[in-house]
């Protein structure tokens, strides 16, 4: 089985979004990184550096069971651990364009 990219847990992620913010969390610039671990039978499991809007975010739990949940299901992943991260602290500069379009800030 091929390995999974980088790429194309990228675009698995372009699936999820923030329940407050009609954007995914990709293009709110929410992924700080991924790392690939290789497991057993030709899998791999992949940890999600993640970060927030804000510290004090209710849907932070909503968003990393949907982001585990999301990556699992690619075929090649056998587990997804997602780390809630603060540094650097996250703000609207990392907004993709298109992020920036939807929301109206131009």
């Amino acid at each position: 089985m091929p390995a999974v990219t980088e790429d194309e847990v990228m675009s698995a992620l372009k699936q999820c979004y923030d329940p407050e913010i009609p954007v995914n969390i990709v293009d709110l610039g929410l992924i700080y990184g991924l790392r690939f671990t290789p497991a057993p039978d030709d899998h791999q499991d992949v940890s999600i550096d993640l970060t927030l809007t804000s510290q004090g975010c209710p849907a932070h739990v909503q968003i990393g069971e949907q982001v585990k949940a999301r990556v699992e299901q690619l075929p090649g992943i056998r587990n997804a651990a997602v780390n809630i991260v603060w540094n650097p602290p996250w703000s609207p500069e990392r907004l993709s364009a298109d992020a920036r379009k939807q929301l109206g800030i131009e």
